[in-house]
């Protein structure tokens, strides 16, 4: 009796063991959360770039121009700083002297079509022209392709962004400090916008076809550089980008119960 006694207990006790693994087998890894996706577009398009340090870069679409882009390039000589200009293809077949010298003088040269189009609108083949026929009127003008382009308008659908940076392996730059220089406001009017909505890591539009926004440079460039900016191209920019730091998760809010006891009677 007394061993029949001790082989139940012995069989309970196996039954025990096997369902303490059995639950520890099914216990769910809550420790880690899934990673989420990077972005389709994450390293191909770029607005603004997080920088550490007050840097930014200057951008001037459209050209280059016989008459203003030249007096341009003297004032950004003079202030020993270096943009990036995004240029039309007729106008480079043009005038491949200006871009040359834009080259010689340290600048950055990016490919803005052939004829300046709605790219969203065209086909792939259109769009493949519009930008082969520039590349090669850039590379005919200074020996070198663009890595970088900018669609006309900014507008641009996210399929041609990763089949333009799959064929060409360009960079998309848009831009997050516009001043409606292309609308004629006037160059004060052009100034303050600029320096204003300017902060560390802007890419700024302008464009140097336009005679107010080539008079508005001086104020530009002096207040940026009043205010500690310093220029650099984009891809010297792209290249200067940090990690977003994330931020800091929200600290509760401390519960302070009122009190419930009547308050003294004040002696008069």
């Amino acid at each position: 009796m007394l061993i029949f006694r001790f082989l139940i207990f012995y069989l309970l006790s196996l039954v025990g063991v096997a369902a303490v693994y059995a639950n520890d087998a099914v216990v769910p890894q809550t420790g880690e959360k899934p990673k989420p996706a990077p972005t389709a577009e994450a390293g191909i398009t770029f607005d603004w770039v997080h920088v550490d340090g007050p840097y930014i870069a200057m951008t001037f679409d459209d050209g280059p121009s016989a008459k203003l882009t030249p007096k341009l390039l003297d004032l950004l000589a003079a202030h020993h700083i270096k943009a990036t200009f995004f240029l039309i293809g007729e106008n480079v077949a043009e005038h491949p002297e200006i871009v040359a010298r834009e080259v010689r003088e340290g600048h950055e040269i990016a490919n803005h079509s052939w004829s300046h189009p709605n790219l969203a609108k065209m086909s792939d083949d259109g769009v493949r022209g519009q930008l082969r026929k520039t590349e090669d009127a850039i590379r005919s003008a200074i020996g070198n392709r663009p890595t970088l382009m900018r669609p006309p308008y900014g507008s641009i659908s996210t399929r041609q962004k990763k089949w333009i940076n799959h064929e060409f392996g360009y960079k998309i730059v848009l831009w997050d400090v516009d001043p409606l220089d292309w609308r004629r406001p006037g160059p004060n009017v052009v100034c303050n916008r600029i320096v204003k909505n300017t902060r560390a890591g802007s890419i700024v539009l302008a464009h140097d076809i336009h005679p107010g926004t080539i008079e508005a440079m001086p104020c530009v460039l002096n207040q940026l550089e009043a205010k500690g900016f310093k220029f650099v191209t984009v891809s010297e920019l792209i290249a200067m980008e940090t990690p977003i730091p994330p931020k800091p998760s929200p600290t509760p809010k401390s519960t302070t119960r009122k009190s419930t006891a009547p308050s003294p009677t004040p002696h008069n």
